[in-house]
């Protein structure tokens, strides 16, 4: 990977750790779900009037969506804003790295390597270190939350994988384009929710008073959410996947909660325990373990499978 590549990965990375503190500030403004279809539905909007619709299969992009867009981000901001701290947040969804890999070893009959194996086994000795800490300082629920928030990503995985390997049209799929068109599947489901959970008028409201003296805030984090965290930010995280092996580049992703922590700690005064660090350390080292070890091509349906495609979230 060349400097200038380097550089612009580490600026994926500073985008998507910061981006847990944009979720922070707009959910203290919006209910959670409501909150989740409204980051989507400002990109569905454009993205329905001038980006083409990649040809793939409806039930694979719906996998997708419904994964990433809908189950990862209604659990994450419901664990939020029941009191997962942020930075322990961006620490715990990376377990959605070992999830991928579990989920593909079922689903798109991966073989797991030992190796891969033992690094899922640590992942998950961290995530029961920092569920031992939370159970004893916080409530519990907020860090089960956020784990079904990490399978939901890795459901979200699934789809994307198996989106641009089911190239029956025989068309090249655009990632980005996928990426994009993801966004079109969770505003209608999130609004329902919304409305049957949260009242059918809370989220209006609260975005009509967000254009306020006092509502900035919450929009600026929804800019900083769309612009900064989901289309700048995948898009350059894209575009490394397209010019590197996904081994090179997906290793970088486990930066993001040493950005997500340090942000949290300097500016809403999170400190962690050093036993939630220790299970943070921990839970990366078995990821990263998980993730790069040995990738071999896949085959669904006789069909080799192209290079991994995994977006963060933001």
């Amino acid at each position: 990977m060349t400097n200038r590549d380097r550089l612009l990965g580490l600026t994926v990375v500073v985008l998507w750790g910061l981006n847990f503190l944009a979720i922070h500030v707009g959910l203290e403004h919006f209910p959670p779900f409501f909150f989740a279809g409204l980051r989507f539905a400002v990109i569905a909007v454009p993205v329905l009037a001038f980006v083409p619709r990649p040809r793939v299969p409806w039930r694979w992009l719906l996998l997708y969506g419904t994964g990433f867009g809908i189950l990862q981000f209604a659990f994450l901001f419901s664990a939020m804003r029941a009191g997962m701290p942020t930075g322990l947040s961006s620490l715990v969804l990376q377990s959605s790295a070992p999830f991928t890999v579990l989920l593909g070893a079922v689903f798109l009959r991966e073989r797991l390597r030992g190796i891969q194996l033992a690094g899922i086994a640590v992942a998950m000795t961290g995530m029961a270190v920092i569920g031992w800490d939370r159970a004893h300082h916080a409530a519990l629920l907020p860090l089960l939350l956020t784990l079904a928030g990490g399978l939901g990503w890795a459901a979200g995985n699934i789809g994307s994988r198996l989106a641009v390997a089911d190239r029956g049209t025989g068309t090249p799929v655009n990632p980005l384009h996928l990426t994009l068109w993801m966004a079109v599947v969770p505003p209608l489901p999130m609004f329902a929710l919304s409305a049957l959970t949260e009242g059918p008028t809370t989220g209006w409201h609260d975005l009509a008073s967000a254009f306020s003296a006092t509502g900035w805030p919450a929009l600026l984090a929804l800019a900083y959410i769309v612009l900064l965290g989901t289309i700048a930010g995948s898009g350059l995280w894209t575009y490394l996947m397209s010019r590197y092996p996904a081994g090179t580049v997906a290793p970088l992703s486990l930066a993001v909660p040493v950005v997500g922590i340090a942000a949290s700690w300097a500016f809403l005064g999170e400190t962690p325990s050093g036993l939630a660090l220790a299970g943070a350390a921990v839970v990366i080292a078995g990821a990263f373990t998980a993730t790069s070890a040995g990738r071999r091509r896949v085959v669904i349906a006789a069909t080799p499978m192209p290079r991994q495609l995994e977006v963060q979230p933001g």
